[in-house]
């Protein structure tokens, strides 16, 4: 069973230790560049979360706030590690966080930045119930933003 808990000092090296594979590593950061990521931008409510399969840590999640208009909660990064990729944990995963989220409720939407490329990616938001806003940043002009409502 996919359940989402706090990374603490017991358990960092094993999510340092996730890897995705050699293709993903173009979309997405090293585990230890996501942990420095959130505590660099706490200021912004950032969070990462490990993803656990019973015992087992198999994935990573970061998310924070745009306090930009429109404020939002985005997700900023995302992995599963290669060996338990195919297995449903990424939707799972995706699913409690938003739940997390959703109870929290600050914002009503949720966004991510998904290169155009990264087509499972794409399919696994699609399927939670993202949609592409159409918007194109000026600055990753070859990803979508993606958009979440709690409505």
């Amino acid at each position: 069973m996919i359940s989402l808990i706090d990374i603490t000092e017991d358990n960092y090296r094993m999510v340092c230790g996730l890897e995705v594979t050699g293709e993903q590593a173009a979309y997405v950061a090293s585990p230890t560049s996501i942990l420095a990521r959130a505590y660099a931008k706490r200021n912004r409510n950032a969070r990462a979360l490990a993803i656990v399969n019973d015992e087992t840590i198999v994935g990573v999640i970061m998310f924070m706030e745009l306090f930009e208009e429109p404020a939002c909660y985005t997700i900023e990064q995302f992995l599963i590690d290669r060996r338990y990729q195919n297995m449903g944990f990424g939707s799972q995963a995706l699913k409690l966080a938003l739940g997390i989220l959703a109870k929290e409720r600050k914002y009503e939407t949720v966004e991510i930045c998904v290169k155009m490329e990264d087509t499972h990616a794409v399919r696994v938001y699609e399927k939670a119930g993202f949609i592409d806003t159409g918007y194109i940043d000026p600055d990753t002009p070859d990803s979508y933003v993606l958009s979440y409502s709690f409505n």
